[in-house]
C-alpha cells in the first residue's frame, strides 16, 4: 500500500506556526498520496496567499496522527467550566504530541493551581473541532 499524507494546518497565533489562533481549529485535509497531497497543498496557499498568518503543511500519515493533541482551557466564569470569564479568551495550545501536550498541560496548571476557576484539559483534533461547533 503507498505511503498516505494529510495536509494540516490553517490560520496560526503568530508566525512561529506553532499555536493556532483563538477561535480556530486545525484544519485537516486527505489522506492523500503524496502527489495529491501536494495539489492540495497548492490549492489552499493559493487561496490564503494574503494572509500571513495561514500556513499548511504536509505529513505523512504517521506523523499527522502524532501531532494531534490540544492542550485548552482558560479561565472560566464559575466552576461549571462551560463559560470562559469576561475578559479572558479561550485559550489553545498545539498541535502536539500526546507526550508534549501533556508537558504542556503540566506547565500551565502548575502556574495557575491556584485559581480554582482555571482549568485546561487535553483534547484530540477530533474533539478540538466538536467544540467548535
Amino acid at each position: 500500500m503507498a505511503e498516505q499524507y494529510y495536509v494540516v494546518g490553517g490560520e496560526y497565533a503568530d508566525t512561529t506556526f506553532t499555536q493556532i489562533a483563538p477561535g480556530h481549529v486545525e484544519e485537516r485535509f486527505g489522506p492523500f498520496a503524496e502527489r495529491e497531497a501536494h495539489e492540495c497543498w497548492r490549492a489552499l496557499t493559493g487561496k490564503t496567499v494574503d494572509n500571513a498568518m495561514v500556513r499548511y503543511f504536509i505529513r505523512r500519515a504517521d506523523e499527522a496522527e502524532t501531532d494531534g493533541w490540544y492542550v485548552v482551557g482558560g479561565e472560566y466564569a464559575d466552576t461549571s467550566f462551560t463559560r470562559i470569564a469576561e475578559g479572558h479568551r479561550f485559550e489553545t495550545y498545539g498541535p502536539f504530541s500526546r507526550k508534549e501536550a501533556l508537558n504542556t498541560w503540566r506547565a500551565l496548571t502548575g502556574k495557575t493551581v491556584d485559581n480554582a476557576m482555571v482549568r485546561y484539559d487535553l483534547c484530540t483534533a477530533e474533539q478540538l473541532d466538536q467544540r467548535a461547533r
